[in-house]
């Protein structure tokens, strides 16, 4: 009996690949007869039993990996010198690295940020249709429902770091936002929604998802409901409302908040930071990128931490060229980890609390996770005496502690919304290249075959 299951699961897996891989190409609802005659039929690709469902989510090699690494190639974490540039297999990564307008995404079957984002969204609808086609009832139920929910509105969310401009309420309703596909009929077709809707429908899958989830999962490789709470978290953060964004932290917190001690970690360890250590909420990882691993760090980041900060030695080491590479990616066998962690939950608690002038109480939370990462003995607890000076001090200490974690780009993002006025240049075989602030570049282009096969509008460049 249980062999004729783990068939049966193969077999749906395998369905579903096949099933996304067309959708891949543009989850944009085609009306040729051909195109919809080779599609799988839908009760096909969804399974007959509850738990297989839950096997469909536990599909970990194809769920948790491939988040965008587009942003995180465009912001400047990192650096390439010539050799490195002329060394990237695709054009499209060099028009990515210098903030080219267009044709910035590598082909469907090199494997791109799109097709990763609506596969994973692909199979989440799939598993919800088949739970409220057969109606299941119950804690597991609950509990599976909760999942596919967190984790599709985690694949839009950071989808939408990639292909939407900031959040901005005075433009949210207009902006283009993103195709919300939320049912696996491949019929539907495919039209932009706005920003401020992108954001409605990743709020609600998580406020729908938080109480169905379990507070802790038997594995972190399954989101809870701490996970939901801490992106919920993340994404007020990025709309700018501060106070939703700390309650959704302070609940996160509330269920499991402990901190590593990086005097417990070998510095000399390649891999000093492990994959599923305590700070880890969700196991999740960016696409697999050979220029982010190992990254090369400007030397003024480099810089900004003192030497009993063991971050310096943790994060970092130095190649015979005398080069900084980062090593402090959670893993060595995917791409840098992009799931909220305990680290990150503590710092937007000190950012939320300092942008709401509550000083004294976000310079805590910084204080208490700071304690970890020096050496023991060495930490003076740091100390603001206007709210300007706070959260300077708060976000250069994001900076240090979030670097290569895919939050660069939209944290660029809203800071210049917010007016910071950063400009970021490269200079690659002498020629320069910049990016103004709040530039339409920032929204980056949707591939082009997308947009060719659906119909949709790109991007204003």
């Amino acid at each position: 009996m249980k062999t004729i299951n783990v068939i049966k699961i193969i077999r749906t897996i395998k369905i579903l690949l096949k099933s996304s891989v067309l959708i891949l190409v543009l989850l944009s609802a085609l009306s040729c007869n051909d195109f919809l005659d080779e599609k799988s039929d839908l009760k096909l690709a969804t399974p007959d039993k509850l738990e297989d469902n839950q096997i469909l989510l536990n599909n970990y090699g194809f769920l948790n990996v491939d988040f965008a690494s587009s942003g995180e190639t465009s912001s400047d974490d990192y650096y390439l010198t010539d050799a490195d540039y002329n060394a990237l297999s695709f054009e499209a990564s060099k028009r990515l690295y210098t903030w080219m307008p267009d044709n910035v995404a590598t082909s469907v079957s090199s494997g791109n940020d799109w097709s990763a984002c609506y596969r994973s969204i692909y199979v989440c609808n799939a598993v919800l249709f088949n739970m409220k086609d057969k109606n299941y009832t119950g804690e597991q139920a609950d509990n599976i429902r909760g999942q596919a929910l967190a984790l599709r509105a985690f694949r839009y969310l950071d989808a939408a770091q990639i292909w939407c401009k900031a959040y901005n309420p005075a433009t949210a309703g207009t902006d283009l936002g993103l195709p919300l596909r939320l049912d696996p009929d491949m019929n539907i077709p495919s039209v932009r929604s706005t920003v401020k809707q992108t954001y409605e429908q990743i709020i609600s899958d998580l406020q729908t998802a938080i109480p169905l989830l379990l507070q802790k999962q038997i594995s972190g490789m399954r989101i809870s409901r701490a996970a939901a709470y801490g992106l919920l978290a993340r994404t007020y953060l990025f709309m700018g409302d501060y106070e939703k964004a700390l309650s959704n932290t302070e609940a996160a917190l509330n269920i499991g908040g402990e901190l590593m001690d990086f005097n417990t970690l070998n510095p000399d360890a390649d891999y000093p930071v492990a994959e599923l250590n305590k700070e880890v909420l969700l196991w999740a990882a960016m696409k697999y990128e050979y220029h982010l691993i190992p990254a090369k760090i400007p030397d003024h980041i480099y810089q900004m931490y003192d030497n009993n900060d063991l971050r310096k030695t943790i994060f970092f080491r130095k190649n015979t060229a005398n080069e900084v590479l980062f090593k402090a990616y959670y893993n060595n066998a995917n791409g840098p980890i992009v799931s909220v962690a305990i680290d990150e939950l503590y710092l937007m608690a000190a950012e939320c609390k300092v942008r709401m002038n509550k000083i004294q109480e976000g310079i805590g939370y910084l204080n208490t996770l700071l304690i970890k990462r020096w050496k023991t003995g060495t930490f003076v607890p740091i100390t603001a005496n206007s709210q300007a000076q706070a959260l300077d001090i708060v976000l250069k200490e994001r900076r240090k502690e979030l670097l290569i974690r895919g939050l660069r780009w939209p944290d660029l993002k809203r800071y210049n919304r917010d007016g910071a006025n950063v400009t970021l240049i490269r200079t690659i075989k002498g020629q320069t290249y910049s990016l103004p602030p709040n530039d339409p570049r920032y929204a980056i282009a949707i591939p082009e075959d997308i947009i060719t096969l659906s119909g949709m509008p790109q991007n204003p460049r």
